[in-house]
């Protein structure tokens, strides 16, 4: 669908507001990094929020849950369809340890944000090396009660397409032995690159998928629960 000039102006505004208080935030993740560990993670779902605010009275963008997100530290993997999703996520799970690129991580700013906060780097085609590495600050996180977020796909989806896998999930979900729990998200349709539309987006919580089964099974369940609102 094509930007209406309302559209324009109203994403205009948000990315007058937003970026600006984003960089208000970052500065308070360090200052209350100083402090403790509690006072951090609520200014980081503080930005989270903030986002959400953003959203909904200057975009008109509203968020619809449909089922419960998971609090304790098992596997969510979400759908991607937009950065809607991965800037929600401290507001959508208690303390969630999402999995960012590793590029990311190395920004001036907003990595060193993210360290401080915790997040478990993904090194892409670095081999066994890199996925141990993964799995043993995963692991550190799920014990302490975080729900390790990640994107499957391995990066943005344009909506109403799909895409495989990415073969590190597989791994993940063996190595860790945690349950899976998948989110469809259709964000992609009002939460574009560059100019935004108002809507509802909607997060649909799928069935939790045990440990222990096998991989062609859970890709296959996961891509499919993921993909429910891809129409």
């Amino acid at each position: 669908m094509r930007a209406t000039p309302l559209d324009v102006v109203r994403s205009l505004l948000f990315y007058l507001v937003f970026y600006p208080g984003t960089l208000f935030f970052v500065t308070g993740v360090g200052l209350t990094s100083l402090i403790g560990t509690e006072p951090m993670r609520r200014t980081v779902r503080g930005w989270s929020q903030f986002h959400r605010l953003c959203c909904r009275y200057l975009l008109g963008i509203r968020l619809r849950i449909e089922g419960t997100m998971p609090e304790e530290g098992v596997l969510v993997a979400l759908k991607h369809e937009s950065f809607y999703e991965a800037i929600d996520l401290p507001a959508l799970m208690n303390f969630p340890a999402p999995f960012p690129k590793a590029e990311l991580v190395g920004l001036p700013g907003w990595g060193w944000a993210a360290r401080k906060y915790g997040v478990v780097s993904v090194e892409r085609d670095q081999g066994a090396k890199a996925l141990r590495a993964m799995v043993s600050s995963a692991r550190g996180f799920a014990a302490l009660g975080r729900p390790l977020a990640i994107f499957p796909e391995g990066t943005r989806i344009p909506h109403g397409e799909q895409a495989p896998l990415q073969s590190g999930f597989a791994g993940l979900y063996k190595l860790l032995a945690l349950p899976v729990v998948p989110v469809a998200v259709d964000s992609g349709r009002l939460y574009h690159r560059l100019w935004k539309k108002p809507g509802t987006i909607v997060m649909r919580v799928g069935q939790r998928i045990e440990p222990g089964r096998p991989r062609e099974e859970v890709e296959a369940e996961v891509l499919t629960a993921i993909n429910a609102l891809n129409t």
